[in-house]
């Protein structure tokens, strides 16, 4: 009786319909979450685009084209641009479109090989700073404000004069305080984390601080941190730029991008075309890293979320 009744009182689903109302979301790594966000971002993606295709270019049109980058033709000097020569050519008879992609190259490495080690001293030293806190804290932050009071450009002009117009050395001269910002943004994003729940909990378990700063406070920091590094990178183009335009930058023989607007500063006048082809690369370049760190900003908010 119970049976029959029960039956009249519940009536079974058929097959198709049972999963009619079932809501589930994707299950998604933090980064796949962010990488989802980020390609919502038409800038971003734009700029990411070109900025890859910069450096392929930088990299297969010195090895592909025909042309050296210090191959000359006097016969075809200060040439309009062409088919044969998309930029032209400069008062030598070089080849523009190749000395842009080989200039490109050495701006590119040293731009991102300086962002690359400012990145690791800055997360180390501020990240030490904020988490020990104190008088460790007090007394590494006022070694950085005297480092900090000094004229940047003083810094490079005496690392160049004793170490010479060599890339290593620009390294060194761009890397000597541009890691501080890092190294201040770091420190700030630790002591504002560091009482939060989740470092509390690694901190009673008995996580080691070596672990809960890079494991726990350092990595939900890392958007901030990212942002501030696609910042350092057109920071360095625009640094190495200008002392090689100067004239205080790399050797002369090594052909980055401040060194060909340098060659061609003295045709601004006759030849203006020479010089915008490598006014648009640097400008381009920088604008596009711009883009991708207003994406990658955007993208790591969810942590938050």
């Amino acid at each position: 009786m119970s049976e029959k009744l029960t039956n009249e009182m519940f009536e079974l689903l058929p097959e198709n319909e049972k999963n009619s109302e079932f809501i589930a979301m994707e299950s998604k790594t933090f980064l796949k979450d962010a990488w989802s966000r980020y390609k919502k971002n038409r800038l971003a993606m734009i700029g990411l685009a070109f900025l890859a295709v910069m450096v392929v270019m930088s990299i297969a049109v010195p090895m592909l084209s025909k042309y050296g980058f210090e191959s000359q033709n006097i016969e075809i000097k200060n040439a309009l641009p062409s088919l044969e020569h998309p930029f032209g050519t400069d008062k030598l008879g070089r080849d523009i479109f190749v000395r842009v992609m080989y200039g490109g190259r050495i701006s590119l490495a040293i731009a991102f090989s300086s962002a690359f080690i400012c990145l690791i001293i800055g997360i180390l030293y501020g990240g030490v700073a904020g988490y020990v806190g104190g008088k460790v804290d007090m007394v590494m932050m006022r070694f950085v404000d005297i480092l900090d009071s000094v004229p940047t450009l003083l810094y490079v002009i005496l690392i160049l004069m004793i170490f010479g117009n060599t890339i290593p050395a620009m390294l060194l001269a761009i890397c000597f305080t541009s890691w501080i910002g890092m190294a201040r943004q770091v420190r700030q994003q630790v002591r504002s984390i560091k009482e939060m729940e989740y470092a509390l909990a690694a901190t009673v378990i008995g996580a080691s601080h070596t672990r809960i700063l890079l494991k726990h406070l350092v990595v939900n920091a890392i958007g901030p941190i990212i942002v501030n590094l696609t910042t350092m990178v057109p920071s360095a183009i625009f640094t190495e730029s200008f002392l090689s335009f100067v004239g205080i930058g790399l050797d002369p023989s090594i052909p980055s991008w401040g060194k060909l607007a340098n060659d061609c500063r003295d045709l601004f006048f006759t030849f203006p075309i020479q010089i915008v082809w490598v006014i648009a690369a640097i400008s381009l370049t920088c604008l596009s890293l711009n883009f991708i760190g207003d994406g990658i900003g955007e993208a790591f908010q969810t942590k938050k979320r």
